[in-house]
């Protein structure tokens, strides 16, 4: 048998992982599934296998399979943050959805002051929001513009509006893939969450979180959230693109910086800065991911130089040559 280079990782027997994960979990499984069609970007060559989680039980197969075979692992989310090589990715993509979409709200006793929600890692942000808000519960308003997931809310301590998800998260609960896959919970207080940071390890998903909210009248709920929504629409673009592209340094705010360079507007290929936020950076027909990496580059290099300020990619960039192999990653936290 002819051994790897020394470093060197052997090569995915994708159609053996695929060939498990189907007996285990029939119907669920897709080859070389395209990851335009699961981000917010429209960008990215296909996935090696891609495998549809519905339930926590599922992770037991997913993880078996990830310890015999150690694919390099994707968890897309919604693919709100996420931009993957034109290549596409030579590993294991995992979607949450079913069970894991799934939101409960409390009966509640009447005259409580205060309440929780439990939802799917696999649930839209802005679904959660709106959901929560018309059922005459608040404190979630703020996930209305954030186009990721609860999964990747929690990963990223995601926020906005002068609010973080560790505002109001109570537990989460992760499975680690390298684990067994057992669902455990965990305290919000034990997740380290800080700044786009949270302490879960590259190889821990998460399943589900419960939210602390409290009782008010649906439709002040529901104005705060058309509020957000108004604020959006008027200072940021739509179209395809990922959020935000950089981590605002202390004390400022990467879209400053950038357009204070004069970058509005900047194109590299079919990529171009948003003329709108300039921590927006917009995919047009015809871009490709090549393109909008590029364009994180030169963006990146050209503050650097005016400013002295390096940002921070917030983007997860995923399949390019110069992306460590066997990496597990965690896509869409925003």
């Amino acid at each position: 048998m002819t051994r790897p280079p020394c470093g060197v990782a052997p090569a995915l027997d994708v159609e053996g992982l695929a060939a498990e994960l189907e007996r285990a979990l029939p119907g669920r499984v897709e080859r070389g599934l395209r990851v335009a069609e699961l981000s917010t970007y429209r960008l990215g060559g296909p996935v090696a296998v891609v495998v549809r989680v519905g339930c926590e039980a599922d992770l037991e197969p997913v993880a078996a399979a990830v310890a015999r075979h150690a694919p390099p692992l994707l968890v897309i989310g919604r693919g709100s943050n996420l931009l993957v090589a034109d290549t596409g990715f030579a590993g294991l993509g995992l979607v949450l959805d079913r069970e894991l979409e799934a939101l409960a709200l409390p009966g509640g006793a009447a005259g409580a002051t205060d309440a929780v929600v439990r939802a799917g890692a696999g649930l839209a942000l802005p679904v959660l929001a709106r959901r929560v808000a018309a059922a005459g519960l608040t404190g979630l308003e703020f996930f209305v513009g954030i186009p990721g997931s609860v999964g990747g809310a929690v990963r990223m301590n995601a926020g906005g509006h002068g609010r973080e998800t560790r505002d109001v998260l109570v537990a989460a609960r992760t499975c680690d893939l390298t684990a067994g896959g057992t669902v455990g919970e965990r305290r919000a207080e034990d997740l380290a969450l800080d700044y786009r940071h949270s302490a879960l390890t590259p190889t821990e998903v998460v399943t589900g979180a419960t939210f602390r909210v409290a009782p008010d009248a649906p439709a002040e709920c529901e104005e705060r959230v058309a509020e957000i929504v108004r604020w959006r629409r008027e200072h940021q673009p739509g179209g395809a693109n990922a959020g935000s592209v950089f981590r605002n340094p202390p004390g400022d705010a990467a879209g400053r910086l950038i357009d204070a360079c004069g970058l509005k507007g900047y194109r590299v290929g079919g990529a171009h800065v948003s003329e709108k936020h300039a921590n927006f950076f917009q995919a047009d027909a015809g871009a490709t991911a090549a393109d909008v990496r590029r364009l994180v580059f030169d963006v990146r290099a050209r503050v650097a130089a005016e400013t002295g300020v390096l940002l921070t990619p917030e983007l997860q960039m995923v399949g390019f040559d110069d992306d460590a192999t066997g990496a597990v990653r965690s896509g869409g936290g925003e």
